[in-house]
């Protein structure tokens, strides 16, 4: 059954006020934060967790959730330009991505060093919207430079967005009345007719389950809500919050800000910021392109081979491995790396983490040390870890079209 809570909304308790902007499904999400939990997310609140992380995890597994992404930023190009410029600043070829369709792209520095990552919706020949986790309003002008045809609008609060997952999520569009939802293929864009206006599905999202982003104008926003929850009791819809969509996304293999990676315009020590490459994201660098920003200095880096590598590692034993440092050999004499995210993963039944290790060591052995907290006291555990070279959870419904059971 899905969440409910009968508490008194959070807009009217002095104290609890997060003292956040709030999203367009804020009175519904503030209704249904039982712990009044909030973390900043581009100046907004977002929910921690609603009543219990694990809970909303396993919904996004075996039924559907919801996620507020609507202080994601989003930004509309647009011009007889655009694709030029994009092609320019991306790391992918724009040149090809279909009309209607979304690509994960990364953009860099001229020293190959990563901006940010997002995604880009191609939403006509001379139209694209970038849709990323922080702001890079500026850096989008900077790129535009010599650019005559290119208008950039930063269209964040003009759209509301959900994020809506798991193997029920197709089922539960399709009762809504998106008839044909189930032809969606992945990174495809639909658009339906809603209210007096218009919805846009993506078949996107941050789980690597089968699921759906649902864009519209926010005045329309407490609608779609309302009947997502209505309708949704029959396919065991709950809210999702931020720590149990921090467990899907590690699952799935999918990088976190400020958490996998820094961007480059937030680093301090210069030595902290990452490359493409680093993230094990070279599939999405096309070096046959003549030129895109950072392109001279990633072909040195991939043909010299010297540089870090994000691993997906599977640690032996059940202690998440969380800020745990890596080495060399069993008796911690040679660090040569350290883990960015960690966790036991309920449905893969493992011990997962992502770790940053010197290239040199990349095909040695690989250790962490691992601290635990039992009854009050500290335990040191050294555990082998063990490469994966494909997403931890990567199932088939994620990818097939039609889903099953929709």
């Amino acid at each position: 059954m899905p969440l409910t809570a009968h508490l008194q909304a959070a807009e009217d308790i002095e104290h609890v006020r997060p003292g956040l902007l709030q999203s367009p499904f804020y009175s519904r999400i503030s209704e249904l934060n039982l712990n009044q939990q909030w973390i900043e997310w581009n100046g907004y609140a977002s929910a921690v967790y609603y009543a219990d992380a694990h809970l909303e995890y396993f919904a996004t597994r075996n039924t559907c959730a919801v996620f507020d992404v609507s202080p994601m930023r989003k930004y509309r190009f647009k011009g007889a330009d655009v694709e030029a410029m994009l092609d320019r600043m991306v790391t992918r070829d724009v040149t090809a991505q279909a009309l209607h369709t979304v690509a994960y792209n990364v953009w860099c520095t001229d020293a190959g060093r990563v901006v940010d990552d997002g995604t880009l919706f191609r939403l006509a020949d001379d139209e694209f919207m970038v849709c990323c986790a922080d702001p890079c309003f500026d850096w989008f002008q900077l790129s535009a430079v010599g650019f005559e045809h290119v208008e950039i609008t930063d269209i964040s609060d003009e759209l509301a967005a959900l994020a809506l997952q798991g193997p029920t999520s197709c089922a539960l569009l399709k009762a809504m009345g998106f008839n044909s939802i189930e032809q969606c293929k992945p990174f495809q864009i639909v658009a339906f007719p809603y209210a007096d206006g218009e919805i846009t599905i993506s078949r996107t999202g941050y789980t690597g389950d089968l699921g759906y982003e649902l864009w519209l104008e926010p005045r329309h926003a407490l609608q779609l809500w309302d009947e997502l929850f209505s309708k949704g009791k029959l396919y065991g819809i709950q809210p999702l919050g931020d720590e149990s969509l921090d467990m899907a996304r590690l699952e799935a293999g999918f990088l976190a800000p400020d958490v996998d990676f820094h961007g480059s315009l937030h680093t301090v020590d210069l030595h902290n910021d990452h490359s493409p490459l680093e993230l094990g994201l070279g599939w999405i660098i096309n070096f046959k392109k003549s030129h895109f920003n950072g392109r001279t200095a990633l072909l040195e880096a991939k043909e010299s081979g010297n540089y870090r590598r994000l691993l997906k590692l599977d640690i032996e034993g059940n202690k998440p491995a969380v800020n745990s440092i890596l080495y060399s050999n069993k008796k911690c004499t040679q660090e040569i790396g350290y883990v960015t995210s960690a966790m036991w993963s309920p449905v893969v039944k493992a011990n997962i983490a992502y770790g940053l290790v010197d290239g040199k060591y990349v095909d040695s052995e690989i250790w962490a040390e691992v601290y635990y907290e039992k009854e009050l006291r500290w335990h040191r555990n050294v555990a082998r870890c063990t490469r994966v070279t494909r997403p931890f959870w990567s199932p088939e419904r994620a990818r097939a079209t039609p889903p099953p059971d929709c």
